[in-house]
């Protein structure tokens, strides 16, 4: 299943997603997340727009996932990693990592290592962390991310120029409940609606399988991909196959892609190989002893030597060697060392040995070899580091692919998933069986024989797909009762995994109302059949408790519709009157064919001609007879027959859900986020609304003095309009160095505003005179051609019926008039000074064009849709003469228009397709297409937009 991504056409790609407007003010873009922990990557899908990368301000693809706070000012990207090498306790990345998790976990703990200067303190109600920034703010993981993702919001919005509500975000598909819970909640607090978390994996398996839809079979081949991220690493198994599903009623063959296997190490990936590096520069200068203080205990040196770290281990994956180098380290000491390839590998030979473990954990869970493994792909940027490729490569025994786009793949992946999901597009149906890494049982207590022992229910299996419903029925329970929701045995995952999934318990289940509802069925003479709890996963691998119910049965006895007292009636009556002519219309009834001829998707093979009424001659006789019998037996019963039914009767049962572990934020907590959030947007959009109006102020300043100084613009205004408009810029320009420099956009705006008033009438001149020459020699170009024309025209109308004389008529006085019209304004500015205001504008020019233009294009269409008259011989030598002048009449147009529309500027052609303003009386014009079409009409035409 070899293809290049890449190397898709755009045209292959829009046979994939179909888009179709909802409704012009209807919002239809979607969009997706790759969040990592490292970077993001966001892609749209929106009318017009294939599967794209949205670019951010930098016009780069990715962005990384760092926010600053620095005098009250919000950063994002790459402009907070500027500011993190200079303050890095208020610069704060790799967020990810700690969502959903209090302060003991071991990840937690890592974290704080790794980066001691930051303040993390632990939220015990929520049993979860918070960074304090200084003694009055704090930021939880989730607002972070919720700040970060409200800036990818923003990419998407402007890449697709307009709003966005909708996503679907990748995950890590190891994050358990309470992770995921979080970043769901992540995503709202930001102004998301979550479409969907997809796991990262899926998400590429998607993007893999849609861009070798074709190479998919129906028999199953299997792919393992291999993505190493910033700080971990998964290998994923999956089967392609295409099967057959039910679809509105049908059978459809479509592709799917199931996760069968997945390995992963939480903290193997580039991360911890660069903080590694990280250290070593730092040791290597404190051993050259050049300043007392070390290195180790600088927070501002070590983001240094952070992000010097990160360069060289990128550059170190394409070349053998490197120098390191850093400007005033610290004491105004700079620093520079040669790092080889083989001293990075050196420093980091434990991490290489665990390369290999997610593959060996994802063949065990799937159950396969690598003998069946097609390819094995390689996804992630720490997958380019050579050490990594070459220890993988001997493992598997395979070439390793490398024909998906290691950091994108994810996000498009996800972009199609959002297309899917989303409400205005169509999206050519692609199935996707996500599988459950952590079983999850049910455990609840039986008292027997007076003795109290715990009983295991699993609830989904280690592996299971998603989504998925499940039913856990309770018979055994006559009183209220408390059950629990954990995770079920881990033993396949080494034990650092386990610790670092957290609380094991997912919550607690507390059902009342049990016996009362058990003694109201029994009055009713119901027999229980127990307490049945609905769970399901969803699309996002969330665990919801969805409905608890008492189920009950009861045996009713009712009489038979059919042979009640009143259809024996009918039936007698019937039989009494119509003797046996019951039983050919009940016939008649059953052999009735159905009214659409359906074909299902799967058939059966036909048989031979006379085989096949052989059958059907048989196959009607047996209906035929059974529905004569059926009839008799019928009409015959006298007595009433009674049925026994079983009734189901449900009752629901109250139910309280506690959930146990980290807690997403609710109640105040919640409120108090969503209104510290609001409060810093608010603030960035005044702050860019304000500097976008400073900086439109002062260039249309510049601009101004400059257009005034040359001698076009100074000859187009009076002597007046130049002393206020230069009084103004220098006023403007004194105020915005001294007071103005810290007013409010509202104040820019307005003197922005006062100085346009005073300049756009001059400018307006300049423009005009410009670009009437243009429109000027069009106009000539046009008379001339029409000239010809009409005189060809007037010539076929005497020849032949094509042209009636009213028509040649009119068309001469339209000429007539352009060519009246042209000579004044000619005329007129000749004589005007170009410091008055223009009294004939280029728009108005071309509006008195499009009249004459619209009078030749409809006798053009009218002679190309003519057809002549078959008539007797005698006739021919005048259609062949019609005929010639029709050819000479369209050359001649087709000159007319090309010298007309020679060159035309940009604002011409804008002028040249605005509506026409004046109003003429015209008959019904006949477009190319042969229909009627009145002068002004416009055509509805329905579009489906391809992507």
């Amino acid at each position: 299943m070899e293809f290049t991504q890449r190397g898709m056409s755009m045209a292959s790609l829009a046979l994939l997603v179909l888009a179709t407007f909802v409704g012009v003010s209807e919002q239809v873009a979607v969009m997706s997340v790759d969040l990592g922990s490292e970077w993001m990557k966001v892609a749209i899908v929106s009318p017009g727009v294939p599967m794209e990368i949205a670019l951010n301000k930098e016009s780069k693809r990715k962005t990384p996932v760092t926010i600053a706070f620095r005098d009250g000012e919000r950063s994002f990207g790459e402009d907070a990693q500027v500011i993190g090498v200079r303050f890095p306790q208020n610069t704060f990345f790799y967020i990810l990592d700690l969502l959903g998790k209090p302060i003991d976990n071991p990840l937690v703990q890592l974290y704080r290592e790794r980066f001691p200067y930051y303040d993390i303190v632990a939220d015990d109600e929520r049993k979860t962390i918070a960074f304090r920034l200084n003694e009055n703010t704090t930021y939880t993981p989730e607002e972070l991310l919720a700040q970060i993702l409200h800036k990818g919001k923003e990419m998407a919005e402007i890449a697709a120029h307009q709003k966005i509500n909708e996503a679907v975000i990748t995950v890590p598909g190891f994050f358990n409940q309470a992770e995921r819970r979080a970043l769901i909640q992540a995503a709202e607090l930001a102004g998301l609606k979550v479409l969907q978390l997809i796991n990262d994996y899926m998400a590429v398996a998607l993007n893999y399988g849609v861009f070798g839809r074709t190479e998919i079979n129906d028999s199953a081949h299997y792919i393992m991909f291999y993505d190493m991220g910033a700080s971990s690493t998964t290998a994923t198994v999956v089967s392609y196959q295409n099967m057959k599903m039910k679809e509105r009623g049908y059978l459809e063959t479509n592709p799917h892609v199931s996760v069968l296997g997945v390995g992963y190490d939480r903290t193997l990936g580039g991360l911890e190989m660069q903080i590694r590096l990280q250290h070593y520069l730092a040791r290597e200068f404190d051993a050259l002893k050049k300043t007392p203080n070390s290195v180790l205990k600088s927070p501002r040196a070590m983001a240094k030597l952070f992000k010097e770290a990160g360069r060289v281990k990128t550059v170190l994956s394409a070349n053998a060697d490197h120098f390191a180098q850093i400007e005033s380290l610290i004491d105004d000491i700079d620093f520079k060392l040669q790092v080889t390839r083989e001293k990075l590998e050196e420093i980091c030979a434990d991490l290489f040995k665990r390369v290999t473990n997610p593959v060996k954990i994802a063949l065990e869970t799937s159950g396969l070899t690598m003998d069946v493994i097609s390819h094995v792909v390689l996804v992630g940027a720490g997958t380019r580091m050579p050490k990594v490729q070459e220890t993988l490569s001997q493992y598997v025994k395979t070439e390793l692919s490398k024909n998906v786009n290691t950091d994108e793949a994810a996000a498009l992946g996800a972009a199609y998933k959002a297309a899917d999901l989303g409400q205005g597009f169509k999206v050519k149906k692609f199935v996707t069986r996500d599988a459950l890494l952590f079983p999850i049982q049910i455990t609840f207590d039986r008292t027997v024989d007076n003795k109290v022992r715990q009983v295991k229910k699993m609830l989904f299996n280690k592996m299971n797909n998603f989504p998925q419903k499940k039913i856990i029925t309770f018979n055994k329970h006559t009183n209220d009762f408390d059950f629990n929701v954990n995770y079920a045995e881990l033993d396949y995952l080494p034990d650092s995994e386990v610790i670092s999934i957290g609380d094991l318990h997912i919550a607690t289940v507390s059902l009342s109302g049990v016996a009362e509802a058990l003694e109201k069925h029994s009055n009713e003479g119901a027999e229980s059949k127990g307490i049945k709890v609905h769970f399901n996963i969803d699309d996002s691998g969330v665990l919801n408790l969805m409905t608890v119910e008492l189920v009950s049965e009861k045996t009713s006895t009712v009489v038979d519709e059919e042979e009640g007292t009143f259809s024996i009636l009918g039936s007698t009556i019937s039989k009494f009157f119509a003797g046996s002519s019951l039983e050919k219309e009940t016939v008649e009834k059953t052999e009735e064919p159905p009214k659409e001829d359906i074909k299902p998707v799967h058939e059966e093979p036909e048989l031979p001609e006379s085989a096949k009424e052989t059958d059907e001659k048989e196959k009607k006789k047996s209906e035929t007879k059974a529905n004569e019998e059926k009839a008799v037996n019928k009409t015959e019963k006298t007595d009433k027959e009674k049925k026994s039914t079983i009734v189901q009767i449900k009752e629901p049962i109250r139910s309280e859900e506690i959930r146990l572990g980290s807690q997403i934020l609710s109640g105040d907590k919640l409120v108090e986020s969503r209104d510290k959030i609001h409060r810093l947007d608010v603030h960035d959009s005044e702050k860019t609304r304000r500097e976008t109006a400073l900086n439109n102020l002062e260039s249309y300043v510049i601009d101004a003095q400059q257009k005034f100084d040359s001698e076009e613009f100074s000859s187009a205004a009076t002597e007046k309009e130049i002393e206020n408009i230069q009084k103004a810029c220098a006023e403007i320009s004194e105020w915005l160095y001294e007071d103005g420099f810290t007013a409010t956009a509202e104040v820019y705006e307005e003197k922005l505003m006062e100085l346009q008033k005073l300049t756009n009438d001059v400018y307006e001149r300049v423009f005009e005179y410009r670009d009437r020459p243009e429109v000027l020699n069009g106009m000539v170009s046009l008379l001339k051609g029409s000239r010809l024309f009409f005189e060809n025209m007037r010539n076929l109308s005497v020849t032949s019926d094509v042209i009636t004389p009213v028509e040649v008529e009119t068309l001469e006085k339209t000429i007539n008039e352009t060519q009246d019209y042209y000579e004044m304004i000619s005329k007129y500015f000749e004589d005007a000074p170009l410091n008055i205001p223009v009294r004939y504008k280029v728009r108005q020019i071309a509006n008195k064009m499009e009249l004459l233009d619209r009078e030749i294009k409809y006798l053009v269409n009218k002679v190309k849709i003519w057809k002549p008259k078959q008539e007797a011989a005698a006739n021919q030598t005048t259609d062949s003469k019609a005929e010639r002048t029709i050819e000479e009449n369209e050359e001649s147009v087709a000159d007319a228009e090309d010298k007309a529309e020679e060159q035309p500027s940009d604002k011409l052609k804008e002028q040249l397709q605005e509506p026409v303003t004046e109003t003429t009386e015209d008959p019904v014009r006949l477009p190319e297409s042969g229909k009627p079409q009145l002068p002004n009409e416009e055509l509805e035409e329905e579009t489906h937009q391809e992507l």
